[in-house]
């Protein structure tokens, strides 16, 4: 069933024209509201373990090769507008986010922190599929979009372990193995791939997943996440990467073919419709205070790095969604008690929102074509005085 409704997802996400990714969350809110109308709550199945496993797997690898996609010399060369957009980015909707849930919602102090760093982030993973569908993770705009998109996320990941996450030897021990392992990580993929590379059963995909679940295993029990080292592991890898442009291609199949479709129709099937209906306008608030905190805080710092109106406003609305680490920072305010039920409702449908709406606005009305028409003429310059490759 979850494997048709990711088809269906498919095929409506070809006519309509806009990102798989956000169709699938789409697909999944109304899958899950039929269920739950006909067949009663969590009929759907959404908290099955086996789904939440894969979907956590699918987040994992995603993630994984969004960091894969930086190319460090871009990010090198840009690294002020990378640094600058993504401290912004948080800063601006996790103050303003915070402020309208104190005194407008007047929701107590720790879940008005809470909503504040839910609603701080990017989605890596919507951006990264978006990028990926509309060919802008070759270009350096988008290389840039992903480089903000990171250092937006490590701002609120950082501080909701400052804020609430216990600092424990458990910690101390996720950050010292996490280091050695990921210095470790390019030089021992390079020799994996040197002597057993094509001549064994996909050894370097096999290698990479046991990393990257080891990690996240090792961040679970130290009470982190497990997308942060996956992260760092892709950008790690990204050299390696670029070479290894076929390997990264079947990779990415998998991810995105099997194992995304669970997380993000998991991710649409987690809003409570009838805690929507009951206060619309808490939620079209914190929607709003989510997407204007960022536009405002955004849109004159990116003005200064890009010329192009088109450019300036698709950056700032990519910049503007959220999901991943929304929706982490959302279910572990409710699992330590930090946030009600009803409050986390609120806050997960308002960053799945965030999710559809701002890269729905800036795929039809301001996506930088030019940018995309400049990077073809590009490769097919390269494919000419090169060959075509086996694909």
């Amino acid at each position: 069933m979850w494997i048709g409704l990711a088809v269906v997802s498919a095929i409506v996400a070809y006519h309509l024209r806009i990102s798989i990714a956000l169709v699938e969350i789409c697909v999944g809110i109304i899958a899950a509201g039929i269920a739950n109308h006909f067949w009663g709550p969590d009929s759907l199945g959404g908290n099955l373990e086996w789904l939440r496993f894969l979907a956590s797997i699918g987040a994992v690898l995603l993630t994984f090769l969004a960091g894969a996609e930086l190319d460090p010399r871009v990010i090198r060369s840009k690294w002020k507008e990378v640094s600058v957009v993504g401290f912004i980015g948080f800063l601006a909707p996790f103050l303003g986010c915070a402020a309208l849930a104190r005194f407008c919602l007047h929701w107590d102090p720790r879940a008005s922190l809470l909503a504040g760093v839910a609603l701080s982030t990017t989605s890596m993973a919507v951006v990264y599929a978006v990028m990926l569908e509309t060919g802008f993770n070759k270009t350096e705009f988008g290389k840039g979009i992903l480089g903000a998109c990171f250092v937006n996320d490590l701002g609120t990941v950082l501080v909701l372990g400052f804020l609430f996450a216990p600092f424990t030897y458990k910690s101390i021990i996720f950050v010292v193995v996490s280091a050695i392992v990921l210095t470790l990580f390019p030089f021992l993929t390079s020799l994996l791939t040197r002597i057993y590379g094509n001549r064994t059963a996909a050894i370097r995909a096999k290698w990479v997943v046991f990393v990257l679940l080891g990690l996240g295993t090792l961040a679970f029990w130290s009470g982190s996440e497990a997308v942060l080292p996956a992260y760092i592991a892709g950008i790690m890898l990204a050299e390696f990467a670029t070479k290894e442009e076929h390997w990264v291609r079947r990779l990415r199949t998998l991810t995105v073919g099997f194992l995304t479709p669970f997380y993000f129709l998991r991710a649409g099937s987690l809003v409570s419709l009838p805690a929507l209906f009951s206060a619309p306008i808490v939620f079209l608030l914190l929607l709003a205070g989510k997407v204007f905190s960022k536009i405002f805080g955004l849109y004159p710092i990116i003005c200064r790095f890009r010329k192009d109106n088109s450019e300036r406003w698709y950056y700032t609305l990519m910049m503007s969604t959220g999901l991943t680490f929304g929706t982490i920072s959302a279910l572990y305010g409710l699992s330590h008690g930090i946030v009600t039920k009803e409050q986390y409702s609120f806050l997960v449908a308002t960053v799945i929102a965030s999710a559809v709406v701002p890269t729905m606005i800036a795929n039809i009305s301001f996506l930088p074509k030019h940018l995309l028409a400049a990077a073809g003429k590009k490769l097919s310059g390269k494919v000419s005085e090169g060959g075509m490759d086996e694909d």
